[in-house]
């Protein structure tokens, strides 16, 4: 695997996420039913569908790439030290998006190399939405109009356009956006997000609560591809994947413009 992935497999990428889509749509227009995770998180059939579907679509592509999924995610750390490059999936984001029926969960599909990711998928089934994405090589989103290319918003200006999570909280955040300045905040769910910051429809998507790996990675390459980047809040490096035992994200921004990370507050 090169260090810049072709289109054609992007192309293959975005055709199993939109599959995928298709299998937890059909899902989605039942009476489901969803059971609590050992973390209390929802679980429905939808999420089984997709996962399944994805590992061995995946699996036909490039047989030697290992899958790394949320709905399997019990791979130990020694095992997966030693994948140089890997398929890192969210089958189903935004699951209590999907059990709330408000339509903001998405299909996430990234390749990571040497802990970044080089493509990336999130689609919106919903929406009929497929943001796609190679780092160095551009972003686009595709609907029922066509493929477009997209870009993030730079230079970002006032009142920034700012995303957060439908779902979940934070008085720390909240402080944070206190002392932003003049913004706009949007609620949206699941890496929908990450795509808003990518075709510029949004500047900035803070998180400081816990997140994992295959929640940003999809997104994080397109944001990325677009012209923007995710990173570390403690550091404020480029976010980094399966480079340590646990598969939980840091504190992290992701943002079109630079000038939004030197805006960001300390927090």
């Amino acid at each position: 695997m090169t260090d810049q992935p072709s289109v054609a497999l992007l192309d293959a990428a975005i055709a199993i996420a939109q599959r995928a889509g298709r299998e937890i749509l059909e899902v989605y227009a039942t009476e489901f039913q969803s059971i609590a995770k050992a973390d209390a998180s929802p679980l429905t059939e939808a999420d089984l569908r997709a996962h399944r579907l994805i590992v061995a679509e995946l699996g036909a592509l490039h047989p030697r790439l290992p899958v790394l999924s949320e709905e399997s995610a019990e791979v130990e750390f020694a095992e997966r030290r030693s994948w140089s490059t890997f398929w890192l999936v969210d089958p189903l984001d935004g699951t209590k998006e999907f059990v709330s029926r408000n339509g903001e969960f998405t299909v996430n599909i990234a390749l990571v190399t040497a802990h970044r990711p080089i493509l990336g998928v999130v689609h919106v089934p919903v929406l009929g939405v497929t943001y796609a994405g190679i780092p160095g090589l551009g972003a686009w989103r595709i609907d029922r109009a066509g493929r477009h290319p997209i870009a993030v918003r730079d230079p970002a200006t006032a009142p920034l356009r700012v995303v957060g999570s439908r779902s979940h909280g934070d008085p720390a955040l909240q402080q944070a956006l206190d002392a932003l300045g003049p913004h706009e905040l949007r609620a949206a769910g699941s890496a929908l997000k990450l795509g808003l910051v990518a075709e510029g429809a949004a500047d900035l998507y803070p998180r400081l609560g816990p997140t994992s790996a295959w929640d940003i990675a999809a997104g994080h390459a397109v944001v990325v591809a677009a012209g923007g980047e995710v990173v570390n809040l403690r550091d404020g490096a480029p976010l980094r994947y399966n480079d340590r035992p646990d598969l939980l994200n840091p504190p992290f921004l992701a943002y079109g413009s630079a000038e939004c990370l030197r805006r960001w507050p300390s927090t």
